[in-house]
């Protein structure tokens, strides 16, 4: 059976989703039965203008009648899944549809969408959902219990480590004889680090001199966060608070192995949530403990008390305790960071993750 990833989100384009779709087509039990159907060249939606997901349907006609697709998963529910109900039949086909978070999340948003996103999923073969939480929400608006599974992505094992690169780092952000607090994510609000940063104020009061936080990454609030910084750190907010900006992947794990903690307390603003965060995963790769909001799906990536803690991402206070636990007690941080390498070696490995999602889609 041929299968058609139909999506607008996929490698190169960064982030969970274009990471989730990436890893599904690279680890399909049968590479030569799945292509792929992605916007990289803007194939798909317009920039600017009326209908600009019309692009998109000629495209999608055209492709599965040349490769004489069987099975499309759908990538967002909207606008492609409007694109593949409306074709379905008449290119006699079968779709799943994929679910991740805040995706779901805007189609439910005003009654136009809410009534397509029904239509869509109802005549969907399949539903497979990327986190619990929105399995809970799409139970909630539609009963489609039997058709529908939870799948988390996976992560890739932390394999190497460079101890030359890691004196570099060390030396140009002067990170020796420190306690290092480390995030890392798209700046914008609900990832939670303006929340870090006021309770990382709490923690230099009360004489933790030795603790410095390190924030990798863009984002539209990078400006905000910063300020963040400012006003409550004061002058000595640029040593203790640092902005790398982007950093390469040899980076990201050179810090992950630096690091003591992995904080990311994401919260859910409006709607927009965290819908799993393989970040985490990723800091438990390397030994390390992580500090995660309990909202959205985090709660599947991270278990209290297992490979981390959970807080109250909008609790200054909450967050303070929890870095002031962790910070005070190696022998804690070592043991949940350990516990939490061997859970993603044995629950989220790549290739059994995308076998769940096989199995289940050819049952």
């Amino acid at each position: 059976m041929k299968f058609l990833l139909f999506t607008l989100e996929y490698f190169p384009f960064k982030g969970g989703v274009a990471n989730y779709y990436t890893n599904l087509v690279y680890y399909w039990p049968k590479s030569s039965d799945i292509l792929v159907l992605d916007n990289n060249n803007n194939q798909l939606i317009r920039k600017k203008g009326i209908l600009r997901w019309l692009p998109g349907f000629f495209s999608f006609y055209r492709f599965v009648k040349k490769n004489k697709i069987k099975h499309v998963l759908v990538g967002h529910i909207l606008p492609l899944g409007i694109i593949v109900f409306i074709l379905a039949d008449i290119l006699k086909i079968k779709y799943t549809v994929f679910l991740h978070g805040m995706d779901f999340s805007l189609a439910l948003r005003n009654k136009w969408k809410r009534f397509l996103t029904k239509l869509i999923l109802r005549k969907a073969e399949k539903i497979v959902c990327a986190n619990s939480e929105v399995f809970k929400m799409l139970n909630k608006f539609l009963d489609q219990e039997g058709k529908c599974v939870v799948v988390n992505p996976g992560a890739k094992d932390f394999n190497f480590r460079s101890l030359e690169k890691e004196q570099e780092l060390k030396t140009k952000y002067k990170l020796d004889n420190k306690k290092i607090l480390f995030s890392l994510g798209r700046l914008v609000k609900r990832k939670g680090f303006d929340y870090v940063i006021l309770a990382f104020k709490e923690l230099i009061k009360s004489g933790n001199d030795d603790l410095v936080y390190v924030i990798s990454g863009k984002g539209p609030d990078e400006e905000y966060i910063k300020e963040i910084a400012r006003k409550n750190i004061g002058q000595i907010w640029s040593d203790k608070i640092i902005f790398t900006g982007e950093i390469t992947e040899e980076e990201k794990w050179t810090f992950l192995s630096l690091s003591d903690i992995f904080i990311m307390p994401a919260r859910n603003i409006s709607g927009d949530f965290e819908g799993f965060g393989i970040v985490y995963l990723e800091a438990n790769l390397a030994s390390k403990a992580v500090i995660a909001g309990n909202s959205g799906g985090v709660s599947d990536a991270v278990l209290d008390g297992v490979n981390g803690l959970l807080v109250n991402p909008e609790s200054e206070e909450d967050i303070a305790r929890a870095i002031r636990k962790l910070s005070d007690n190696k022998a804690l941080r070592e043991k949940l960071g350990q516990r939490g390498r061997q859970r993603v070696l044995r629950d989220f490995d790549w290739i059994k993750q995308v076998d769940k999602i096989y199995q289940f889609l050819t049952k």
